[in-house]
């Protein structure tokens, strides 16, 4: 694609995305768990969005198709790492769901933004557990009493930046 697609294809995604990410970390953090609505809502997104894309020449068939293998490539990753304890299977069905979004070529750069993050999730969430006027504004949020942490507040952060680069630089 080129970088005024590749811009589309951000700014097309990107106001769903985000809806739907805030969705996601208001979820995990209140209740640790990911709503299956809300993964198969981002799985809609794709489809329709991108079958969009396709229509109108910004995303080419065969990119579309493609990166439904993606998704399956993260969902396998996503099983193995919950059969080992490492995450939830809610982050790993979201984490599937959004692997479609994410362009080959651009794994490095999300890679890093995913970093980001995710040290940024974790810093700002252990920070917030900790101030009294945001757990009395939050009463009986899951994420404030337990010790494992709502990922979904990440994976969704890291998919919504992605998608502003992408729309800001066109990559």
């Amino acid at each position: 694609m080129t970088s005024v697609q590749d811009a589309l294809f951000g700014l097309a995604f990107l106001p769903f995305a985000a809806v739907i990410s805030v969705w996601v970390a208001v979820s995990d953090m209140s209740r640790m768990k990911i709503p299956n609505k809300s993964v198969m809502a981002l799985f809609a997104v794709y489809a329709v969005v991108g079958i969009a894309l396709v229509a109108t020449s910004v995303m080419p068939l065969t990119d579309y198709l493609w990166r439904y293998a993606h998704l399956g490539v993260v969902l396998l990753i996503g099983f193995v790492m919950n059969a080992a304890g490492l995450l939830g299977a809610g982050d790993a069905k979201f984490a599937a769901v959004m692997a479609p979004f994410v362009a080959l070529g651009d794994l490095p750069v999300f890679a890093y933004i995913f970093a980001a993050a995710i040290i940024g999730g974790f810093v700002l969430h252990r920070l917030a557990k900790r101030l009294s006027f945001v757990r009395s504004a939050t009463p009986g949020w899951e994420s404030w009493e337990r010790d494992d942490f709502p990922m979904g507040l990440c994976l969704g952060a890291g998919l919504v930046a992605y998608l502003v680069f992408v729309a800001l630089t066109g990559v």
